[in-house]
């Protein structure tokens, strides 16, 4: 069916549609509440079908692309705006925005209804009436609490109470042995108030830190003193320097968005009882048709998406939107809670709103000043479907088919991104296999872990089609790189500058110069995947190396386990197996003896 066939015959629904290309590119992914009305906005009907006069030019550009056109009825708008999201970040589509930045931020939390309640950590809602919260906090919750409990004598470990006696904590001056009585809980609540102070100012907290931190200094107490300088570091990383006070007990979340040049940056507050608890921001690399309305629908839909233990009441954003009121009502039904999404014009609201665009100018100025060319370098020289700002790079490692691992790498926003890095323990017994194996549990994540711009393969032409086809078979495009190494005596050449690594990329091959940044940087990634996979298949080989000590001292020879690898293909493998299956490979009795040894290991 043709594209002018396809528009004629459009549904009234609401839905999700999405835009391709001649190569059957996914290109962009919209929501509508009539997905007649909206998708034929986009067109002019006569003389010929052609993209309306009336776009933007950069949504313009876009439509001239579109080549045909899909659509998903849904009950409502509420499912389109959660299926649009959903797809989005699965199949990152050309022209949508992608943040990434949607984590669950943890909250400090009490149990009020405990004589001697401690304060704690959660992600998650925990299901009582006499819970309190605050935050969330972006970064430092850990070590804002530590330093509450390093100042004020709380009871400072779930179980102390359970011994009816003072312990260590006690004897250090860090707690007052409630367990024996030794304070009264209307006096131990006093010492909660002031951690919560803390914890709604935390400059007050850094003030005391520091303190505490010259005490240990006088005292040569030089690692106590570097442990609490560390910690000043990362709570001041959440605490943005502001002289606004509510003087009220408003609770407001924040959203304020800057775009300039190809990049954007999302500037998140959170606002508790009137102050100023935690911010955070996040880059967002832009697409030609993005808009600033765009990134705070989406920002708003990732994080109130989740269940969240609190939300504020008011929702403030720095720019005037179009259908507010369709946020409005996602929250409030995800939520359970009427919240108002509001853009101040005058008051204490809008000055923290202008604080807020100016941080977030001023991290668009800082991220220019460190950011190289070499993404838009990348795109030119193997034309590329879009300009690549997040990177994953995979290798694997084994030793004779053993200890056989994976290893995924990611680079964005010019630095590694190690919390994100995987690790893989793989079955496959040679390379291709290997790397299918591995490449083929990454695509099935991209629900949970959205796929990156770009891949960086260990390999040439063979594993980029293969890592092409995995892709398709999940309906995601990204561009595919091939790197394989220069050989010297039949070894692999790794000095930078030097070697002369080729380069696989739509179906051209690449000889760079060896001095060439482009080389440099992919070789750069390539080797950083190599040294977690090299790091992570020794880990595992002494793991394998000390299971077969001990198996070899219950009779099991090299001879035996060499047959047993070579059919199950990894120790775990081996650890799963049944009785009738060891059988099937080695004499009864050695397969008894396997069988119960891994039983009693397990």
């Amino acid at each position: 069916m043709n594209l002018q066939h396809k528009l004629a015959n459009l549904p009234s629904n609401p839905g999700v549609y999405q835009y391709f290309d001649k190569n059957n590119r996914l290109l962009y992914v919209g929501k509508a509440k009539n997905l007649k009305n909206r998708i034929k906005s986009y067109f002019q009907f006569t003389p010929i079908l052609a993209p309306s006069a009336k776009l933007s030019p950069r949504i313009y550009k876009m439509i001239t692309e579109v080549i045909s056109v899909e659509y998903i009825v849904v009950a409502n708008e509420n499912d389109a705006l959660i299926l649009e999201n959903s797809l989005i970040k699965q199949l990152k589509p050309k022209y949508n925005i992608l943040l990434r930045d949607d984590k669950t931020y943890p909250y400090i939390y009490i149990d009020t209804t405990e004589k001697f309640p401690r304060l704690d950590i959660t992600r998650k809602i925990i299901k009582s009436k006499g819970i309190k919260y605050y935050g969330p906090f972006s970064v430092g919750a850990r070590d804002i609490l530590n330093s509450i409990y390093d100042i004020i004598p709380l009871v400072q470990k779930k179980g102390s109470l359970k011994g009816k006696k003072a312990c260590l904590f006690y004897q250090i001056g860090k707690c007052l042995a409630p367990c024996e009585n030794k304070i009264t809980s209307e006096e131990y609540h006093k010492l909660i108030n002031k951690a919560i102070f803390y914890i709604h100012n935390k400059s007050k907290l850094i003030e005391k830190l520091k303190e505490k931190m010259e005490q240990y200094s006088n005292d040569f107490r030089f690692e106590d003193a570097m442990i609490l300088r560390d910690r000043i570091n990362t709570i001041e990383k959440s605490h943005l320097k502001s002289t606004l006070d509510f003087a009220n007990h408003d609770n407001v979340d924040l959203f304020s968005v800057v775009i300039q040049d190809n990049k954007a940056v999302i500037v998140k507050m959170f606002i508790r009882d009137g102050k100023l608890i935690s911010t955070s921001h996040h880059f967002i690399n832009t697409t030609e048709i993005t808009t600033i309305e765009e990134i705070y629908k989406t920002a708003i839909v990732n994080y109130y998406s989740k269940t969240l233990p609190m939300i504020a009441n008011d929702i403030i954003i720095a720019h005037n939107i179009n259908n507010i009121n369709e946020l409005e009502n996602f929250i409030t039904q995800k939520q359970e809670k009427k919240v108002n999404i509001v853009v101040p014009k005058i008051g204490r609201k809008k000055e923290l709103i202008n604080v807020a665009l100016q941080n977030c100018y001023e991290l668009l100025k800082m991220d220019k000043s460190i950011t190289n060319n070499i993404n838009l370098d990348l795109k030119e020289l193997f034309q590329l479907y879009k300009t690549p700002y997040r990177f994953e790079c995979f290798d694997n490692s084994h030793l004779m088919g053993q200890a056989t691992v994976g290893a995924m790498i990611v680079w964005d926003e010019a630095k590694f991104f190690k919390d994100d890095y995987r690790l893989y323990n793989l079955n496959s017994l040679d390379e291709y296999s290997q790397m299918k194996e591995m490449l083929t549990r990454r695509a099935n994540d991209f629900l949970k872990n959205p796929p990156p711009d770009i891949w960086i393969i260990d390999g040439g032409k063979t594993l980029v089609i293969l890592a092409q086809d995995i892709l398709q078979s999940v309906g995601v495009y990204i561009d595919v790189i091939g790197i394989s190494k220069e050989k010297i005596d039949a070894k692999a050449h790794r000095a930078k500058g030097s070697a002369k690594d080729i380069l696989y990329c739509n179906n051209q091959f690449y000889n760079l110069q060896p001095s060439d940044k482009r080389l440099q940087f992919i070789q750069k990634l390539r080797d950083e995947a190599h040294r977690s996979a090299i790091t992570f298949h020794k880990k595992q080989k002494r793991i394998e190396d000390k299971q077969i000590s001990l198996l070899e001292l219950h009779g099991i020879g090299q001879a035996k386990l060499k047959k047993l690898l070579n059919f199950f293909g990894t120790f775990d493998n081996i650890k799963t197996a049944t009785i009738e299956q060891l059988c099937d490979i080695l004499h009864p009795k050695d397969a008894k003896t396997i069988f119960e040894y891994f039983s009693l290991t397990k």
